[in-house]
């Protein structure tokens, strides 16, 4: 049911980000949804139904190099959002500033993509192509796939022109990073390693104090030809200030390197013991 709730809401993102936002303000795509727009821009032809008729005609002729469960995810998804998007396709105003459109089609069809994703279903298109030729040539998806979808966007230089297919490439650009968010979740991590000849002071310190598990790995400095400690640990963004300055109470001179963590499971990061807990720092 979650999977299926999922799907429905990101198909339901996708068609309204594609007909409220996208095709009343001139903008394009990447994939058949792309190619279903540039045809409506060109002859008036209805996005929905070209979005169906071009998932046939990709689904008849992949049948015979994908596997099964691949084939029954679109066979669910498309026809969905094909019917969503020619129910909706009129509904659409003009904004009057194609940038604002951009930015907010992006935001809404790039979280329906992460959500369709994220219940592990997809909406063929030109990944179809890219599976196709990999499994008859050994041709890397990814590139097939981005290759065809850059075609695709370019071909919107002739349609509507330099000037909207550049406001298409923005919309692009904001809707991975709303996938992206989606996916991964908005709640940013941040993992730090510190080297100190102090770091199981620090370890101790970022265990009882901030209720978070720190790892100590041994190191050797090649510089100095030394045995040093190394803590490593995963904070939330807000409190990275905190850890920063618990460091340097009790070392200046740690060297610190914080990284972006964009998906964090397992452990004991999302435990919440007490401050009176007493958490065993690994030593490895």
């Amino acid at each position: 049911m979650k999977q299926i709730t999922l799907i429905i809401i990101g198909t339901l993102c996708v068609a309204l980000g594609t007909t409220l936002l996208a095709i009343p303000n001139q903008l394009a795509d990447g994939g058949i949804i792309g190619i279903s727009l540039l045809l409506y821009y060109a002859f008036d032809f209805s996005p929905g139904i070209l979005l169906f008729i071009s998932f046939v005609i990709l689904i008849g002729l992949s049948v015979k190099f994908l596997p099964r469960h691949m084939v029954y995810k679109s066979l669910i998804n498309v026809p969905f959002l094909s019917l969503l998007i020619f129910l909706t396709e009129d509904l659409g105003q003009p904004l009057g500033d194609p940038l604002v459109a951009a930015i907010f089609a992006g935001v809404i069809t790039g979280s329906g993509f992460g959500l369709i994703i994220q219940a592990g279903s997809s909406i063929g298109g030109t990944s179809i192509i890219g599976l196709m030729f990999n499994q008859k040539f050994g041709w890397d998806v990814v590139l097939v796939t981005f290759v065809l979808d850059i075609l695709i966007v370019l071909a919107g230089v002739f349609i509507i022109g330099p000037l909207y297919t550049m406001y298409t490439v923005v919309a692009l650009f904001v809707g991975k990073i709303a996938s992206d968010y989606v996916l991964s979740g908005f709640d940013a991590k941040k993992a730090v390693n510190v080297i100190s000849l102090k770091s199981i002071e620090i370890s101790k310190r970022i265990t009882t104090e901030m209720a978070s598990s720190a790892t100590v790995f041994e190191g050797f400095g090649g510089y100095s030809e030394e045995d040093k400690k190394a803590v490593y640990v995963v904070v939330r963004s807000p409190r990275i200030l905190y850890l920063k300055r618990l460091i340097r109470d009790i070392d200046p001179d740690a060297f610190v390197v914080v990284h972006n963590v964009k998906d964090v499971s397992g452990g004991t990061f999302f435990a919440t013991p007490s401050m009176d807990d007493t958490i065993e720092v690994e030593n490895e």
